[in-house]
């Protein structure tokens, strides 16, 4: 006959089911308030962090040195909310654990450089005057990179060790909001990586490079993205910089006109050839067609001790969108008949001075009196911080490019974004690249623009990358009369006045091969090679005013499929932005 209680082992069995669930109820309590708070910090430290920004834009150390000081709080404290026992073990949790993972992870970092990289980086910044380092007179004081050099190396690698963490952040396993609160932090990570880590090479080099132990001769190439070419643009003219103790000088300018093509061409590397020929050998114009900086500065550097003799210590390619950047920081500029400002001064050169100054030879001479305008302005009269920020900038859109004859600076320099080299896929993430090459014969480039678009997933279960590049020419549609022949390129490349003749190459991620290239949704013929151990595929189009087309090929095999890290494009006038879109696959 039953007391009316329940058997001993059903009891046991409901009292471990109810602390269980109220520890459980307990533990989500627990999470949910530390998360709240969590969410909380971080929000703060993202909206600060454009102030922060904006504080180090206009050279304001102080209000900087507080914001940051603020960030560092609200990061640390987010860490300490997301790094308990209690959270960690909801991050082992299938299905929701990668978003506990990512949150703490994301924590971390922004402790991490907010304290061990922002702070350090600032507070040697109040005790640096930029305004020491002389720029007046074309001097530069090269005793300021001895305080800074050692902070920026200890930032640069706390920046590199949290740029590694964020890549390893897989956002697409996590829930919308958070998989774009990853994907801000790691482009917020990249860009401070990317500036501290070219600020400590130049910490490195500079105090070498200037002169500081011997006199240095560089070639100064500027580059005419109204013709592109791989890095830039086509080679418009040339000049040689004389280093010496800080001090830069001006010692030579000279034409392309200069250089007449060679018979005998230069070596060039076998993906060079496969990709545009003997051309960057025996034109001076088409040597940054070369993809790899590391190639095109030796070259370049050899036609120019051909002609003028030498040797150089190293060559240093800019383009024309650098002028903007520096203008931002100078104010106007007069030379010929024009005066440029940062707004006007990319049309001015890129444009307006085709349609003003109708002979080339003349017009060679106002670019010259533009580059030796803006570059007498800069060491002169320019803000140091502004100067400095201006550069930056340029550098990283990838419009300045520098190769060393030495081989110790060379090694630092091709591992910065300056360098101009391919870029090394990581276990973290892959790269791919856009390169963009005119076979117009004309400056046409100025009317077109590209948008780059990629995916990765997988296709009849094999890992695959895509990249889609959409080309336009959006010249006038009467552009054949309207445009002078200088421009249009007057018929005697082949190509009818107006349209664009182009080559579009993209690359894949390291060990990846071609799996399907077509333009418009219609395979073609192509060109493929490597570059290295990427494989490039090569599509040779043609457009009419008003004309689009889109080329599209995928890659699979090792490296495809997984995420990528960043795409390296040819620095056009208005910069493409990548954009992520769904997987196409064919049967």
């Amino acid at each position: 006959m039953s007391d009316g209680r329940l058997p001993r082992r059903r009891r046991w069995v409901g009292w471990t089911v109810g602390i269980v669930l109220t520890l459980l109820v307990l533990a989500l309590g627990w999470v949910t308030i530390r998360g709240i708070g969590a969410v909380d910090n971080l929000t703060h430290v993202a909206e600060q962090s454009s102030d922060l920004k904006a504080a180090i834009a206009e050279g304001d150390l102080d209000r900087a040195a507080d914001v940051s000081g603020s960030i560092a709080r609200h990061a640390a404290s987010a860490n300490d909310l997301t790094s308990d026992f209690v959270w960690q073990g909801f991050a082992a949790v299938p299905f929701v654990g990668p978003n506990f993972r990512a949150v703490s992870d994301i924590a971390a970092i922004a402790d991490s450089v907010g304290t061990d990289a922002l702070t350090p980086l600032l507070d040697v910044a109040a005790e640096v005057d930029l305004a020491s380092l002389g720029l007046s007179g074309g001097a530069i004081d090269l005793a300021p990179f001895a305080t800074i050099r050692e902070p920026l190396a200890e930032a640069s690698n706390v920046l590199d060790e949290a740029l590694e963490r964020a890549e390893g952040i897989d956002a697409d396993a996590t829930l919308p909001p958070l998989a774009d609160a990853v994907r801000e932090v790691r482009t917020n990570v990249t860009e401070a990586a990317t500036v501290v880590g070219t600020l400590n090479g130049a910490a490195i080099l500079l105090p070498t490079m200037l002169g500081g132990e011997g006199p240095r001769t560089y070639v100064l190439a500027m580059q005419n993205n109204a013709e592109l070419r791989s890095s830039g643009g086509i080679i418009g003219s040339i000049a040689l910089l004389r280093a010496e103790n800080g001090r830069i000088s001006l010692e030579r300018q000279a034409s392309t006109l200069d250089f007449p093509p060679l018979t005998d061409p230069l070596p060039l590397s076998e993906s060079t050839v496969a990709l545009f020929e003997d051309g960057p050998g025996r034109y001076l114009q088409n040597l940054t067609s070369i993809p790899d900086f590391a190639e095109a500065g030796p070259a370049i550097a050899t036609r120019w001790e051909g002609v003028f003799g030498g040797p150089v210590d190293g060559v240093i390619a800019v383009d024309t969108v650098v002028a903007k950047h520096l203008l931002d920081a100078i104010g106007e500029l007069s030379f010929g008949p024009f005066t440029a400002t940062s707004e006007n001064v990319v049309n001015i050169l890129l444009s307006e001075i085709y349609a003003a100054i109708p002979d080339p030879v003349v017009q060679d001479q106002v670019f010259a009196q533009a580059a030796t305008g803006l570059f007498g302005a800069a060491l002169a009269g320019g803000d140091p911080r502004a100067l400095l920020g201006a550069l930056a900038t340029s550098a990283d859109e990838g419009r300045i490019r520098i190769w060393s004859a030495h081989e110790d600076e060379q090694s630092v320099l091709a591992a910065s974004t300056v360098g101009g080299t391919l870029p090394a896929d990581t276990d973290a993430g892959t790269h791919v690249g856009v390169l963009i090459n005119d076979t117009t014969g004309g400056k046409m480039d100025f009317y077109a623009h590209a948008t780059v678009a990629t995916a990765i997933g997988s296709c009849a279960g094999t890992p695959t990358t895509q990249v889609s590049v959409t080309w336009t020419n959006d010249a006038p549609a009467d552009a054949a009369t309207a445009l002078p022949p200088y421009v249009t390129g007057g018929g005697n490349f082949g190509v009818p006045p107006g349209s664009t003749r182009t080559l579009v190459a993209i690359y894949g991620p390291e060990g990846a091969t071609l799996s399907r290239a077509d333009r418009d949704g219609e395979e073609e013929p192509v060109q493929t090679t490597l570059l290295g151990t990427r494989s490039v595929v090569q599509h040779d189009v043609l457009l009419a005013p008003g004309e689009s087309t889109t080329v599209t090929v995928q890659f699979q095999g090792d490296g495809a499929g997984e995420r990528i890290n960043s795409v390296v494009q040819t620095p056009t006038i208005d910069p493409p932005k990548a954009t992520r879109e769904e997987l196409r696959c064919t049967s």
